[in-house]
């Protein structure tokens, strides 16, 4: 896959699965052998683990959105820097909802295979 066809995939799980809540997409654009290293203790591995968490995630943050800042590709690999925003409004990972609006810069790294 060119380095093109990598960055539209990895957006597209940002804007379709993280932004429009479209956790079914998550089978569609996860291999089997996914490793997600932000997992929780006790989730299972894979998209299985992963939609578990995006659904506890979209329910604590129900408005939360990502922008995509910058997004950079070399082979199989993409590399993204990002700003989650939302409001905490959920329990998430054993924290009350505040109310609080929160800010968060992230960077992701994510492999391409097979596209």
């Amino acid at each position: 896959m060119s380095t093109e066809t990598n960055k539209a995939m990895t957006r597209r799980f940002y804007e379709e699965v993280i932004n429009q809540k479209q956790l079914a997409l998550v089978d569609e654009l996860a291999a089997d052998n996914l490793a997600a290293h932000f997992l929780p203790p006790g989730l299972p591995p894979g998209p299985t683990g992963l939609k578990i968490f995006l659904g506890v995630f979209h329910s604590a943050f129900p408005n939360g959105y990502l922008t995509i800042d910058q997004m950079i590709a070399e082979g199989d690999t993409v590399a993204t820097r990002l700003t989650f925003h939302g409001t905490h409004t959920g329990d998430f990972q054993g924290i009350a909802p505040t109310g609080k609006t929160v800010t968060v810069p992230a960077l992701d790294m994510v492999r391409v295979v097979d596209g």
